[in-house]
């Protein structure tokens, strides 16, 4: 759902990308018939494709605010992506003076990766690919400056836009013209995107963590008590009570790491001055207290089931 035009060249690169995004939810066959209309070009505007959409039973959401063209240092990287259900794929131009790679990734593992010297290259749906391909032609000129050929395609950009879904009319332009030989341009290209992929490995591997704490978090907090048996006193210090959790009772920290398990002691307080050793520790209406008497207790861990 992208189109991105980019220029590299002795005079430097120019790139233009839309905005557009766009996320379905339904029946893969029906799915499968509706993008087959769309890149085919039977659907030419956004109120068809939400009409036609909606008879085939298939929830959809239109954005143009999606980043697809990004400057690293004196490189212009365009990125177009595809969710898959476990992975995520993604082809990218990296561009700049006399100089261009191509890389397609799965997730952060680097499938292809091909250098060239100069040229226009286009990413997109080959409907959209070949609109832009047809008014390149008719509107190319090599004498062009960079800034002028950013015109043009976004230009392009805009009429392709107004004959098919798959690409937005929100356009970004980017322009880098450092001065680079073709061999300088591919060793800068070599040193910014293997930068770039290791700090998408770090996303990932953050990603990963955080996900692994979510889930973990999720885990956690339906596994706290709010009703029944903690435990019982097995010795009393002052206001300070241990108490012996049960057999289906830990205790864990703020992180859900667990400070003690069954048959092992926790600190509680309280300000009764009726407790004895042996009385049964509850939690009663998410108050933990003492069974006999509801005397509250207080402590600083969670307690949870096993």
């Amino acid at each position: 759902m992208s189109l991105i035009i980019a220029y590299v060249g002795k005079k430097g690169c120019v790139m233009a990308s839309d905005k557009r995004k766009i996320g379905y939810f339904g029946d893969k066959k029906n799915l499968a018939t509706l993008e087959e209309e769309l890149y085919s070009g039977s659907i030419d505007n956004d109120e068809d494709f939400l009409t036609r959409a909606n008879e085939l039973g298939i929830s959809i959401k239109i954005t143009d605010d999606a980043n697809k063209l990004k400057i690293i240092g004196n490189t212009i990287r365009g990125e177009v992506s595809t969710k898959g259900t476990m992975e995520t794929r993604r082809r990218r131009i990296y561009g700049t003076t006399n100089g261009y790679q191509i890389i397609e990734l799965l997730g952060s593992d680097t499938e292809s990766r091909k250098a060239g010297s100069g040229g226009v290259i286009i990413f997109g749906n080959d409907y959209a690919k070949r609109m832009a391909e047809t008014l390149i032609k008719r509107e190319w000129k090599a004498s062009q400056s960079l800034r002028y050929m950013g015109e043009i395609f976004k230009g392009i950009l805009e009429e392709v836009a107004s004959k098919t879904p798959t690409v937005g009319n929100k356009i970004d332009v980017l322009m880098r013209q450092p001065k680079f030989d073709k061999s300088a341009a591919q060793k800068h290209l070599d040193v910014t995107i293997d930068h770039d992929i290791k700090v998408l490995i770090k996303f990932r591997q953050d990603l990963t963590e955080r996900l692994v704490q979510q889930n973990l978090e999720i885990e956690m907090a339906s596994k706290i008590i709010s009703k029944g048996d903690i435990g019982k006193v097995v010795d009393i210090d002052g206001n300070m009570l241990f108490v012996q959790l049960n057999n289906k009772t830990q205790a864990v920290d703020g992180n859900w790491k667990q400070l003690a398990g069954p048959g092992q002691n926790v600190l509680m307080f309280t300000d009764s001055d009726n407790v004895k050793t042996g009385d049964k520790v509850v939690i009663e209406n998410e108050d933990l207290c003492l069974k006999k008497d509801k005397s509250s207790l207080s402590c600083d861990i969670i307690l949870c089931s096993l």
